[in-house]
């Protein structure tokens, strides 16, 4: 965790490392400082951490973890595809041709992902889990050859989010063939919302909510200000802050390959996989950080963006004015592009 002191200076700046994102908390020995909590655990593969600040005098601070801890175990029983009996896999070996009931939440997320499948014209596709299971990026290990394009062509027939309905009230969800879903491009972002509607229901109004590096906040920090966060550049040398913004009020998720590929025979392949082609992407966008009001909405668009790439991407994030931040690999190092809704993000931040 890096830190940076300013000599003579009771104040210094605190870098907090969470996946592609830097959380920037400001520290100062003269202002009495309200009431924080940090809590923190594992969940989704990955780990959570909470920071919340004035807290209500309602609650307990062991009670409150068992909560979001017990939230969690809900999302994962009812999303998780490593888990044999959850609701989603439960869901996959159920009948095809039928409406089958499902909960709430699990319509909500499925409904969503159809959602940004429809605007992103199939580059988020939540059914693409055997095309990433073949390139070896799903609980199957790297292969030892690339596959073949028969391999690909025939799980490209057998995928698509198009076989996919939801219906509301009741809730249920229909395949019209075989496909299976895989929430895992969005369901990090849907346990950050979940954590964050049960802090606002126990009467937290100031808090930053962190699951594997999706994030969501409300309020202010521990010393009053928004709440900021850093940018990660790409860098091979270790995490360094590309850009600080300010973030209060909303949710922010980041997508990107530069740190999870392989190589075989000299070619490169990174874990993201277009489901329009069955391949992993071959274009120079490095990563994405979508701000969004919901942090799933964010954590699926940040997906479909990257598998647009930087062109077809940000006409996608200025048509919905969207709220987006790319870097991409150049043969000099990395270029910043964003959106017009991004910009006061920034121009926040620098002021």
């Amino acid at each position: 965790m890096p830190t940076t002191i300013k000599t003579g200076s009771a104040i210094r700046t605190l870098f907090l490392l969470f996946g592609a994102v830097v959380i920037t908390t400001l520290v100062s020995g003269c202002t009495p400082a309200p009431q924080v909590w940090r809590l923190s655990g594992a969940t989704m593969g990955t780990s959570y951490h909470i920071t919340l600040v004035d807290v209500p005098a309602t609650l307990d601070k062991t009670g409150l973890q068992q909560e979001i801890d017990a939230e969690l175990v809900r999302v994962n029983q009812e999303m998780s595809t490593y888990i044999d009996d959850s609701e989603l896999m439960r869901f996959n070996r159920g009948p095809v041709g039928e409406a089958v009931p499902v909960s709430a939440p699990l319509a909500d997320v499925v409904a969503l992902s159809l959602d940004i499948y429809q605007r992103s014209s199939g580059a988020f596709d939540i059914t693409v889990g055997p095309l990433v299971n073949l390139w070896g990026f799903g609980p199957q290990p790297e292969p030892d050859q690339i596959p073949t394009a028969v391999e690909i062509e025939t799980l490209l027939a057998q995928i698509g989010s198009d076989a996919l309905t939801v219906e509301r009230n009741p809730d249920r969800i229909t395949r019209s063939r075989p496909v299976e879903i895989d929430l895992s491009a969005i369901a990090k972002g849907h346990g950050v919302d979940r954590v964050a509607l049960l802090l606002e229901a126990r009467g937290a109004r100031n808090y930053l909510v962190e699951i594997g590096g999706e994030l969501r906040s409300r309020g202010k920090n521990p010393q009053g200000l928004d709440w900021r966060i850093g940018i990660e550049s790409p860098d091979p040398s270790g995490r360094v802050v590309q850009r600080p913004i300010a973030i209060s009020g909303k949710s922010v998720a980041t997508s990107g390959d530069y740190r999870n590929y392989y190589e075989r025979d000299g070619v490169r392949y990174a874990h993201s996989i277009d489901p329009r082609t069955g391949r992993p992407l071959q274009h120079r966008l490095a990563s994405v950080t979508v701000i969004a009001d919901d942090c799933a909405e964010a954590d699926g668009l940040a997906t479909a963006l990257n598998v647009l790439g930087a062109e077809a991407g940000l006409q996608l994030a200025e048509r919905e004015n969207l709220a987006v931040f790319m870097l991409v690999k150049t043969d000099k190092g990395f270029e910043e592009r964003y959106s017009s809704a991004f910009a006061p993000y920034l121009e926040k931040s620098e002021s």
